[in-house]
């Protein structure tokens, strides 16, 4: 017998190819040597670490935004505090933020936006940012935030071209040099110069308007990149304005086309902050505001979950319907990973005169870190570890923070059964 399975096992190694032979000799060794698909395919297996590793079961995504700090000294009207230099905590955040990312293993990484500081500059994104999450770049699957679209801090913003440079690629001359744009920084507060950006690549695709929205597929879940920076985009962030409306469109025919058992979407700006007041919390920017229609469209077709940054802290709400009323049936889980490393907000709940923001189930402002998310086949668990403490953390915070549990996705609500993480 062992002869018989290792002239089998060389024989299915020459004829791997051919799917019909190696149906009909995987059956056959099975019932012939009781031997597992495992050890029959152990040939496809390596010893190579992670990223080239056999990727791990369940899908595991990790997801973070708010990450690099502006590297070199202030441009125009800076601060220098608003600059890697004035900040004493954002080169070693968000070098601890990569170094957990790399740890966890992951198939693939959700970015949140704001990936550099403070205008998402190519230069900067090669400065900064590619120093450290640069390691596992292929595996990123980004969306952008205002700091890669917007003037902000006093710099002229750059209208998403050095995001889409970064991840797209440039464009280039006969003699290998950048073909370069000069335009109107958006809401009219300078000007930029960027290299092109190739058509399409990871960050989706560059139009004339920057689009940028993307789907794609992991395990069994459905994942959805979405691009709200949408104030300067023509029609700005009016849901029937051209621009949103234009995507919005796009994300009801990839919703229609959805067939996964889980559905996670994720963009910047939330639609519900935990960092604001309660009578403002749906109210969080503009862009959060505009995403009412983004939360009506994902509840109807039975999304799961939506995961977004730009509040730079790490909270975890109860199911809701898009009004923000908690619905644990049908409702869609909101989490905020606002924590990659550029610094750290304040949350609503801090101020004791503030009204508690409803359904917010966990929430933190002094610890750095990154959300493991594993993508079961019929739900998920979360793992938000942190990475570095605060330097400034009020005496009596804890070294560290963690927020795990686990849910189920509404199209397989019998899967965890009395699973006790489900929360």
């Amino acid at each position: 017998m062992t002869k018989l399975l290792g002239d089998a096992m060389r024989w299915v190694k020459r004829h791997r190819r051919s799917s019909l032979a190696l149906g009909i000799t995987v059956v056959a060794l099975g019932a012939l040597t009781g031997t597992g698909l495992a050890d029959i395919f152990s040939f496809t297996g390596n010893d190579n670490d992670w990223p080239y590793a056999t990727p791990p079961t369940p899908p595991v995504l990790a997801a973070v935004g708010d990450i690099a700090c502006q590297p070199n000294g202030p441009l125009q009207s800076e601060k220098s505090t608003d600059v890697c230099t004035g900040l004493p905590a954002a080169i070693p955040a968000q070098t601890a933020t990569a170094n957990q990312i790399e740890a966890m293993d992951p198939n693939l990484v959700a970015l949140l936006g704001d990936e550099q500081y403070q205008n998402g500059l190519y230069q900067d994104f090669l400065g900064s940012f590619d120093h450290t999450y640069g390691a596992f770049k292929f595996l990123q699957r980004p969306s952008p935030g205002n700091h890669e679209f917007y003037t902000n801090h006093g710099q002229s913003g750059d209208d998403g071209y050095g995001y889409f440079d970064y991840y797209n690629g440039t464009q280039l001359n006969a003699d290998g040099s950048a073909v370069t744009f000069t335009g109107t920084a958006p809401g009219g507060t300078g000007t930029f110069t960027q290299p092109v950006p190739r058509p399409q690549g990871q960050a989706g695709d560059f139009g004339t308007t920057g689009n940028g929205w993307y789907s794609y597929n992991l395990g069994n879940w459905h994942l959805i990149s979405l691009n709200i920076e949408c104030a300067f985009q023509p029609g700005g962030c009016s849901p029937t304005g051209a621009w949103l409306a234009s995507e919005t469109q796009w994300l009801a025919s990839d919703l229609q086309q959805d067939h996964s058992a889980c559905t996670l979407a994720y963009w910047h700006q939330p639609t519900f902050s935990p960092t604001q007041p309660a009578a403002k919390w749906t109210q969080d920017s503009t862009e959060g505001a505009a995403a009412d229609a983004w939360w009506k469209l994902l509840y109807a077709h039975g999304a799961d979950l939506v995961l977004n940054g730009h509040d730079h802290v790490y909270s975890r709400f109860a199911p809701m319907d898009p009004a923000g009323n908690a619905d644990p049936r049908r409702g869609i889980r909101e989490f905020v990973i606002g924590t990659g490393g550029e610094s750290l907000d304040t949350l609503n709940g801090d101020n004791p005169a503030n009204t508690p923001t409803p359904n917010l189930q966990a929430s933190e402002d002094q610890f750095y870190g990154v959300m493991k998310l594993s993508l079961l086949p019929g739900g998920y668990s979360w793992d938000f570890e942190s990475a570095l403490r605060s330097p400034t953390a009020p005496a009596g915070t804890p070294a560290s923070y963690s927020d795990t549990g686990g849910g189920r996705c509404h199209s397989n609500g019998n899967f965890f059964g009395n699973f006790g993480g489900v929360q």
